[in-house]
């Protein structure tokens, strides 16, 4: 924690040294080059664009049905709930909670997902109440397919190591996306663990 608030403190110093120098001088010519290129960046960096609009889809209120296959060829456990997304941070990130059942029993979800703008991903951090690990991931976008395909990873809890795993979502249409996970069966290959469908919920 002691980190994260050395980070923090240290950042609202940088930023704070910086605005300083824009709006006091109210000609730019007084900034040196480097010090424009870095308020440059920084705007650059920060501020929502095009590939932010495609997140635009998820907005809302939707309801979802999951089917997870513990092994391939078996039949899949079908679990249902809701999931509420809205903007946060001015537009810069989606926040998803989710909140259904699971192998019987509550089952809460909070996911982020945003864009970066310099490393030109998609980035996304799911927890959930199934466990204290965090799955995290990075993709990109297929305008044509309409999907987001993401790789990352998670830690396995039977045997402590992370395990790698690939995500599609398909924007089927307005109200309409599914989300598969596929992972490593037990011989290997690669096989589809879960499917989500969402419908929205214009209740």
């Amino acid at each position: 924690m002691k980190i994260f608030l050395t980070l923090a403190v240290a950042f609202t110093l940088v930023i704070s040294a910086l605005v300083p120098l824009h709006q006091v001088s109210a000609d730019e010519k007084k900034m040196s080059d480097a010090e424009k290129e870095m308020m440059a960046k920084w705007h650059e960096y920060s501020t929502p664009g095009d590939a932010h609009k495609v997140l635009d889809h998820f907005v809302g209120d939707w309801d979802y049905t999951v089917k997870w296959w513990n092994t391939p060829g078996t039949e899949p456990a079908v679990s249902t709930g809701e999931n509420e997304v809205k903007w946060i941070m001015g537009g810069r990130f989606l926040e998803a909670d989710v909140d259904g059942t699971s192998m019987g029993q509550k089952f809460e979800g909070l996911g982020i997902m945003g864009y970066d703008n310099v490393k030109k991903v998609y980035t996304n951090v799911w927890i959930d109440s199934m466990g204290t690990g965090m799955m995290t991931g990075t993709g990109s976008y297929d305008a044509e397919k309409k999907q987001l395909t993401e790789t990352g990873s998670y830690t396995d809890a039977m045997t402590g190591e992370d395990r790698t795993y690939k995500g599609v979502t398909t924007i089927i249409d307005n109200d309409n996306h599914t989300y598969e996970l596929f992972t490593s069966g037990p011989d290997g290959n690669e096989f589809r663990q879960m499917e989500i469908t969402y419908k929205r919920d214009d209740d």
